[in-house]
C-alpha cells in the first residue's frame, strides 16, 4: 500500500511562514519583552516589586472584581440570550441593541457617565449621600463600570448560537417531562457550554484589563482603589519602569493562566 505524502506549496509554506512570523512580532515578542524588562533587575528586585503592598493591593482588587463581574454577567448573558432567542415579543430587538451598547460605547465616557450619575454632584449623587451611601471613588463603582463594559460578550456567544440550534431538544425534554431546570441542565446548559466558556474567558479579559472607566470612577486611590492596570500606569508615571514590568508581567501571566485553564476545560470535554 503506497502512502501519499502531501507536499506543501511554495505559496502555502509563504502564507504558513508569514502567519508564523506576525504572530511572534505582535504576541511572542511584546510579552517576552515584559519579562525581559521585569527581570532585569533580578529576581529578587522582581518579587519585591510584585510584593509592594500598593501592588500586591492592585492585584488582589483586580482578581475580586473579576471574581464578582464574571459571574455575574454570565448569569446575565444566559437569561438574555434566553430572552431573545426562545420568545417573540415587541421590543426584542430593542434589547439586542441595548446589549451591544456597552460595546459601541468608548470606557471612558461610561466612566463619566456613571460619575454624572452616582457623582456628589450627579443626577442620584445627593439623593445616596442623604442616605449615608458613596459609590464613586469605591471598589463597588469599579465593579459598576466593569459589569457594564463586560456586559455584551457572554451574550454575543451565545445568542447566534442558540439561535442556530432552535429549541427542538428543549421541546424534547418537556415532553418527555423535564422540568425547567432539568432542560437546561441537561439539555441547553451541554448545547451551549463553549461558547459560555468563551464569553466568560473574554470577560474575564476585559475586566482584568480595563482601564479607563475604572481611571474615571476609582479615584486611582494608591493602596485602596487601584486595579492593576491603573497601578502600572502609575509606577510608569513615577519612572519606576522596572515596577512597572513586574506588575504588567502579573496580567500576562494571569491572562496564560485563563488560557491553560479553557484548553484543559476542552481537551477533557468540560465534563
Amino acid at each position: 500500500m503506497t502512502v501519499r505524502v502531501h507536499t506543501r506549496s511554495p505559496a502555502e509554506i509563504t502564507l504558513i511562514s508569514l502567519a508564523v512570523v506576525l504572530s511572534a512580532l505582535i504576541l511572542v515578542v511584546p510579552v517576552a519583552l515584559i519579562f525581559a524588562y521585569a527581570l532585569r533587575e533580578g529576581i529578587g528586585v522582581y518579587f519585591a516589586n510584585i510584593l509592594e503592598r500598593t501592588t500586591l493591593h492592585a492585584i488582589g482588587l483586580t482578581v475580586l472584581t473579576a471574581v464578582i463581574v464574571v459571574p455575574i454577567n454570565i448569569v446575565i448573558g444566559i437569561c438574555v440570550a434566553w430572552l431573545v432567542t426562545r420568545f417573540r415579543f415587541r421590543g426584542r430587538q430593542l434589547i439586542i441593541t441595548i446589549i451591544e451598547l456597552p460595546a459601541s460605547v468608548s470606557p471612558i465616557v461610561a466612566g463619566v457617565v456613571y460619575l454624572f450619575l452616582y457623582g456628589g454632584q450627579g443626577l442620584l449623587g445627593p439623593v445616596l449621600q442623604g442616605m449615608g451611601v458613596q459609590l464613586m471613588f469605591t471598589v463597588a463603582a469599579i465593579v459598576l463600570v466593569s459589569l457594564f463594559v463586560t456586559a455584551p460578550f457572554v451574550a454575543r456567544e451565545l445568542i447566534p448560537l442558540m439561535q442556530q440550534q432552535g429549541t427542538e431538544d428543549e421541546e424534547a425534554a418537556l415532553s418527555l417531562g423535564a422540568n425547567g431546570w432539568q432542560m437546561f441542565r441537561f439539555v441547553t446548559l451541554p448545547n451551549i457550554r463553549w461558547a459560555l466558556l468563551y464569553g466568560a474567558v473574554l470577560t474575564n479579559a476585559r475586566v482584568m484589563g480595563e482601564f479607563g472607566a475604572v481611571s474615571v470612577v476609582s479615584g486611582s486611590i494608591r493602596g485602596q482603589t487601584n486595579t492593576l492596570p491603573l497601578q502600572i500606569s502609575q509606577l510608569f508615571n513615577d519612572f519606576n519602569v522596572t515596577g512597572a514590568f513586574a506588575a504588567s508581567s502579573t496580567l500576562a501571566l494571569i491572562a496564560v493562566v485563563t488560557l491553560i485553564l479553557k484548553s484543559t476545560l476542552e481537551s477533557r470535554g468540560w465534563q
